[in-house]
């Protein structure tokens, strides 16, 4: 472990202050800072960070856990405002200028650094995107992705609860999934066709759809490449969040470093799954969970 000239718990509590001050801030004054500073931003895009990482999925995944859990790193500074900027799924049009705007300014000396500073961002809706490798491969050939995996059945179940409270779904939960395959008919060819094209129902109603992985992960091995994708299986960084921290730092060439208490974050409680439900989800994802194993090399730990 590395010794810092500052305390931990001061690093990582000044973050914590300085999130509050920006969460407690009146919501007017929140959009106006983040129109200046987006304006500001892409003017001097010259000057500033590119990301050197990428949170992409997959949703109700642990992304936000495992990105905060970054961002306390005192080498690690998050992009302007938030920890997605949804910039090569639903804002690509608008241009890198846009995009790299989002970063901080290059040298931006932070106290109690280790070493070179790192930035980057969570979106977990790249993942599932189909357009996103190719963008990023070519507009990012050096950035390194960072998949989370859970058992896709609890995925899908815990995906439903989060759209329903953000007001992207109505239907149960049963009958959404009855209704997915009406609701996501031509929408993968739409994207496809139309690079300005935002489908409601592909980013917000694929609750199966997201938990095939195997397709989702071969397509972002084929652009990017696989040495530049580490997946990470959820249930095993939050029962032992050490290993899969250390392992994420070594990808990103990171010195070690103690993160705070790993915490998660977005949890969303709710009853039992009806049976019946869980068997018919568990029977179509079996073929597509052996998929995964093959293609990462070892057995997903839902499936042991």
């Amino acid at each position: 472990m590395s010794v810092l000239s500052v305390p931990r718990a001061e690093l990582v509590g000044a973050a914590g202050r300085l999130r509050a001050v920006r969460s407690a801030a009146p919501r007017h004054l929140k959009q106006t800072g983040r129109r200046v500073a987006r304006g500001t931003g892409q003017l001097t895009a010259a000057l500033r960070m590119h990301p050197d990482f990428l949170i992409v999925g997959a949703q109700r995944c642990g992304t936000t856990s495992l990105f905060r859990a970054l961002i306390a790193h005192p080498d690690v500074t998050p992009p302007l405002f938030h920890k997605g900027v949804h910039y090569f799924d639903v804002n690509y049009n608008r241009g890198q200028n846009w995009y790299i705007g989002h970063f901080p300014l290059r040298h931006r000396p932070r106290l109690g650094r280790l070493g070179p500073t790192r930035t980057g961002e969570a979106s977990p809706y790249y993942l599932h995107h189909p357009l996103v490798p190719e963008r990023i491969a070519a507009d990012l050939p050096d950035v390194r992705l960072i998949v989370l995996l859970r058992d896709p059945v609890e995925r899908a179940y815990s995906a439903h609860r989060h759209e329903l409270l953000r007001g992207f779904e109505t239907e149960d939960f049963e009958r959404a999934l009855d209704l997915e395959p009406q609701r996501l008919v031509g929408e993968e060819e739409r994207l496809r066709e139309d690079s300005g094209y935002r489908s409601i129902a592909h980013q917000h109603h694929a609750y199966v759809g997201r938990g095939e992985y195997a397709t989702q992960l071969q397509r972002l091995f084929t652009f990017v490449g696989r040495e530049r994708v580490l997946v990470l299986d959820s249930d095993v960084l939050f029962q032992n969040p050490e290993p899969s921290y250390t392992r994420v730092l070594s990808f990103l060439e990171l010195p070690p470093w103690g993160p705070a208490p790993f915490r998660q974050h977005n949890a969303r409680p709710r009853g039992p799954m009806a049976a019946s439900t869980r068997a018919r989800l568990e029977e179509h994802f079996a073929p597509h969970d052996a998929a995964l194993a093959e293609l990462i090399g070892e057995t997903p730990s839902w499936r042991r």
